[in-house]
């Protein structure tokens, strides 16, 4: 059975924006942090800030907690990462994914920065493989926005409207419907089991309805 909003908000935000540092694991890389914290703090983002970062971070946990196996290093990082680069434009997962090549170098082996920018670069599609496990919990975690309670869900419309506002209403009418529509053709929205028997459901009400306020 699809899960409720109630069953979606009884995993309460835990990853505060003001403890986003406590989960950091590299303890040795603080000045980088601070860096990647301001970039998510910057003003003219609206919904991809230290909330959705920290959002992303719970639900990864959750993912962790209802069975998921994942490498959390590489997944945690690569949620760090994921949009550490944002101004809207269309290659923005790729510079993030640069970002993370070049500042994690001098922390971690070639093979896992490698995996932390493949992963950073995935969030860009959210296609992940059958067999990409890190992939797949970094994905769902990055969507489960998508299946939010109707406040929350109606508040990220909203800003994510607010990123956009160089745009004209009726060219961000068009675009968002577009984006909508491609995520409503999707077989399916998530690629955890956990994620598509939990989140799909509610996931497909909220962009239908928002679908509905986007009508000409």
């Amino acid at each position: 059975m699809p899960a409720e909003e109630g069953d979606f908000a009884r995993h309460a935000l835990r990853f505060q924006p003001m403890d986003l540092p406590q989960h950091w694991p590299l303890p040795e890389a603080a000045d980088l942090l601070g860096d990647i914290l301001a970039a998510y703090a910057e003003p003219t983002r609206r919904y991809h800030d230290s909330r959705h970062l920290a959002e992303v971070l719970e639900r990864i946990e959750e993912l962790r907690e209802e069975g998921e196996r994942f490498d959390p290093l590489t997944v945690t990082l690569a949620a760090f990462f994921h949009d550490a680069v944002y101004d809207g434009e269309r290659d923005a997962e790729e510079r993030s994914a640069t970002w993370a090549e070049e500042a994690l170098r001098d922390h971690l082996d070639a093979d896992v920065v490698a995996e932390i920018a493949r992963l950073v670069r995935l969030t860009e599609t959210h296609d992940p493989e059958p067999h990409d496990l890190g992939g797949r919990v970094l994905s769902d975690a990055d969507l489960a926005i998508l299946a939010s309670p109707k406040e929350r869900y109606g508040e990220y419309a909203a800003t994510v409207r607010e990123e956009y506002g160089y745009l004209s209403d009726e060219e961000f009418r068009v675009g968002r419907a577009q984006v909508l529509e491609g995520l409503l053709e999707k077989e399916s929205l998530f690629s955890t089991p956990y994620a598509r028997i939990s989140w799909e459901a509610a996931a497909r009400a909220n962009i239908a309805a928002e679908m509905e306020t986007l009508a000409p």
